[in-house]
């Protein structure tokens, strides 16, 4: 009883003291941006220097055709912290080649963009409309063309891809209105109306 009291007593002082420090760890942990340790050239001896040793794994991940690829992740065991991190060279996990912010993360890519936004979040952050092909059998579609938007150049050099998860369910109603093979406007009703959300976010260099 006494250590909590002590505890809460000193709690707001403490928070004082440290809230600089403990607002810059923070945003170290929770945001990617395309420079510091999330440059393209960047390696899995850096994140383990930023984010502690025993908070980086490198094992093997599924891509989207099936294959294994090796990878450095972040916080493995954690669903609201993991983050996926793929070398161009492999051998000395090194040189970013793809960063992986998918599942339940809350990891903020470059520019505030976030799981579970919508399209209309999306657009603001882009300024203006962009293109996606048709939802596939899994109910997503993915961005195909940022239409020379904010998002089609960034800072750092890297560039955000999206997948969108429509909630609806039947493949056969997406099917016969969507082609996945064509593209369509995000500002399109039709499009609008699948109230699709970011299901993954891809930053690749």
């Amino acid at each position: 009883m006494r250590k909590a009291w002590i505890s809460a007593a000193f709690a707001p002082a403490l928070a004082l003291l440290a809230g600089p420090l403990w607002a810059q760890q923070r945003t170290a942990t929770t945001v990617v941006a395309c420079s510091g340790t999330f440059a393209k050239d960047s390696s899995h001896l850096e994140l383990t220097t930023a984010f502690n040793s025993k908070n980086v794994t490198f094992v093997d991940v599924e891509a989207a055709d099936g294959t294994k690829v090796p990878a450095s992740i972040l916080f493995p065991n954690d669903p609201k912290r993991r983050l996926e991190v793929w070398w161009s060279d492999r051998t000395h996990r090194s040189d970013i080649h793809l960063i992986v912010i998918g599942g339940k993360s809350t990891w903020t890519a470059p520019d505030g963009l976030r799981l579970g936004q919508t399209l209309e979040q999306v657009e603001k952050i882009n300024h203006k409309p962009f293109k996606l092909k048709g939802f596939d059998k899994d109910r997503i579609a993915t961005v195909s063309d940022w239409d020379g938007g904010a998002l089609a150049t960034l800072a750092g050099g890297c560039k955000p891809g999206l997948s969108l998860r429509t909630p609806i369910f039947s493949a056969e109603a997406l099917a016969s209105a969507f082609s996945a093979d064509k593209e369509y406007s995000s500002s399109d009703p039709a499009i609008r109306a699948a109230k699709p959300t970011v299901s993954e976010i891809l930053i690749g260099y």
